[in-house]
């Protein structure tokens, strides 16, 4: 494509084409639904728009330098990557112009008419109803194109991709209604939008308003954004300077910039750029690192989490760029998947320009970025905790069970990871997740010498959890972890400091030093003393317990369940089951507290068959339901229960 040097090539471009095959095809549902919030809603915030345009437009140059790299004839010779907007005051259009790499006719039908590539269905699941909030929204889920109808009743995009013929380009109009026109035209390569402004809309024909726009929301944008100048003639009318285009935006790359020449605005609005997220980051490291590998990073962590953080299939990651040249989206290698809500970007001075998704596995000097990188994430997130424990709470809130990855994933900075953790406890009065194992280790009892944590579907449960009733009673402190990696997070995490991590549901408990030697004598004599009937109830129960024992760990309950030291815990089972995957089976062990009236019934029923039956049964389903467990016959548990009231009444 010849390059456009004169502002009548733009009106050529658009209005000169010869178009054919014009059919008219239905938005989705979903897409009519968008484009009614977009004219309706997010008219308080319609400077958007334009944002958005240039942002799609600069996205559509990195990728044709990308795919040139391997294809150099899709420049046609036309290699200056440029943004062009103009105005017609008497037509009342605004026209924005990119020679990136375009669209075919089914990417058209995919990213415009459908719902297939916009995220449209996602993006409806995370409206809250305040119009600016949702107006940032735009960006993360790849709608933006549409807010172009916030102010314009017609929108008329005129696309080629590169590679393609000139006489296969498309044409695309519509009125924001409930369908669009699409058909066949000779186009240059890259994508020509002209939006037909509503009535009201007159500023957006001042060029002196539309450059303020685009220093406001788009001067970090790396490719030059241009504007018409018109001709100089000093006081003879004899043209000095012939009619032109200006930059409007500073049109270089921020991250290679020296830090002391960016101001914080700068940082946060190439943040919103490169993240497609409007809200401020919490924080950014920009370096320059130099040595075997030479790199630049500009990396941030952002205030809250994208839509799709939990799937993993997902591509999520910084951006590459070589030399300044953009190589890909969504580098995903160069971090490790538990910092996936990493955004930024990383330009390499060694690595190669052709460089490929299958180059970046287990390349030595991608591996030594990464290493670098991760280094610099977790002294962000360190210095966050150490000092402005706000923003870290807003990382947690948003992030931090992504983070909890890091420990089974991570094995090099297993321990830097480990101090970043934070936990719900008994120690906090409430389910904020505040307290970490420093926190914990500072308030051990002097004789302690373990680190004692509980699993469990919720706070609420675990804090009813049976199993904490003796740690309460000698004030010990108890870690509640009820997110579902936290599973994950203690088969990995076994120490801290030298501390063991020790389930308090899982194997025989042992206090140590928490246990005076009377209380251990105490113990030995019941175990005797009750020695018959835990006889008669693991013969009883044979067929649903592993074995039955006298417990201390029990003040209030008369039983609770626990499994071996190293057996899969109840609450794993459980979650694993409702993902409905086989689960081995395993018996649980039965500890029964000797001092509980129930029990003590219990040993005194041991002469009555029936009766104890019904008894040891019910003591056993009281223990697994304490713990978040389902019955496996509720029936029969009720007609015991109904059977024991009517005894009782009688």
């Amino acid at each position: 494509m010849p390059p456009i040097c004169e502002r009548s090539s733009l009106n050529h471009d658009i209005k000169h084409i010869m178009s054919t095959q014009k059919e008219t095809l239905g938005f989705q549902a979903e897409v009519k639904q968008l484009l009614q919030l977009m004219i309706h809603s997010l008219y308080s915030d319609k400077e958007i728009f334009l944002r958005e345009l240039i942002s799609n437009a600069s996205d559509a140059a990195d990728k044709l330098r990308f795919e040139a790299l391997d294809k150099p004839d899709f420049y046609e010779q036309d290699s200056e990557l440029r943004i062009r907007l103009s105005v017609d005051r008497e037509a009342r259009t605004l026209t924005l112009i990119d020679n990136g790499i375009g669209m075919s006719r089914d990417e058209v039908i995919d990213n415009i008419g459908t719902i297939a590539k916009s995220g449209t269905r996602a993006f409806f699941e995370k409206l809250t109803g305040d119009a600016r909030k949702d107006a940032n929204l735009i960006g993360q889920f790849g709608v933006g194109f549409y807010s172009a109808f916030i102010v314009a009743d017609k929108v008329t995009l005129t696309t080629r991709r590169a590679g393609l013929p000139a006489s296969e380009g498309v044409r695309w109009e519509s009125s924001g209604e409930g369908d669009y026109t699409l058909e066949t035209t000779d186009a240059p390569r890259g994508t020509h939008i002209v939006l037909h402004l509503r009535e009201g809309e007159d500023e957006l024909l001042d060029e002196w308003r539309l450059k303020q726009i685009i220093r406001k929301y788009s001067d970090h944008i790396t490719l030059p954004i241009e504007m018409p100048t018109a001709a100089v003639t000093d006081e003879d009318g004899k043209e000095t300077q012939p009619a032109g285009w200006e930059t409007v935006n500073k049109a270089s790359a921020l991250w290679a910039r020296a830090k002391s020449e960016i101001t914080d605005e700068e940082y946060k609005a190439f943040y919103q750029h490169v993240a497609h997220d409007y809200s401020d980051p919490l924080a950014w490291t920009h370096a320059r690192v130099e040595g075997r590998q030479e790199y630049t990073q500009l990396l941030y962590l952002p205030a809250r989490a994208p839509f799709d953080l939990y799937d993993r299939d997902a591509r999520h990651g910084v951006k590459l760029y070589v030399r300044r040249v953009f190589i890909m989206d969504d580098a995903d290698k160069l971090m490790p998947q538990y910092l996936r809500f990493v955004r930024g970007v990383i330009d390499s001075a060694d690595l190669p320009l052709n460089v490929s998704r299958e180059l970046l596995q287990g390349n030595k000097d991608i591996d030594a970025i990464r290493a670098g990188c991760v280094k610099k994430v977790l002294a962000m997130l360190e210095d966050l905790a150490e000092n402005q424990a706000d923003k870290f709470a807003t990382f947690w809130k948003e992030f931090g069970q992504v983070l909890k990855e890091g420990v089974g994933e991570d094995f090099a900075n297993r321990e830097r990871i480990a101090k970043l953790l934070r936990f719900a406890s008994t120690h906090t009065g409430n389910d904020g997740q505040t307290v970490s194992l420093a926190d914990y280790l500072g308030r051990m009892k002097p004789e302690q010498d373990k680190i004692y944590y509980l699993t469990a579907d919720s706070y609420t449960a675990a804090l009813a959890s049976p199993h904490l009733e003796v740690f309460r009673k000698k004030g010990v402190e108890v870690l509640l972890l009820t997110d579902r990696v936290d599973e994950w997070v203690t088969s990995h995490l076994t120490e801290f400091d030298g501390k063991n991590l020790v389930s308090v549901a899982r194997g025989a408990l042992d206090l140590g030093a928490l246990e005076d030697e009377s209380e251990k004598a105490s113990q030995k004599a019941s175990e005797e003393a009750m020695k018959p009937l835990v006889d008669a109830l693991s013969d009883t129960l044979k067929d649903t317990v592993k074995e039955v024992r006298v417990t201390h760990r029990l003040t209030e309950s008369p039983a609770c369940l626990v499994v071996d030291e190293f057996a899969m815990s109840n609450h794993l089972q459980r979650m694993l089951k409702a993902a409905g995957q086989d689960v081995p089976v395993s018996k649980p062990i039965l500890e029964i507290n000797p001092e509980h009236p129930l029990v003590k019934k219990l040993d005194a029923s041991r002469s009555q068959d029936t009766r104890f039956a019904d008894l040891a049964h019910i003591v056993f389903d009281q223990a697994l339901l304490a713990e978040g467990g389902q019955l496996s016959d509720p029936a029969g548990f009720v007609k015991r229960i109904n059977a024991l009231m009517l005894e009782l009444s009688a």
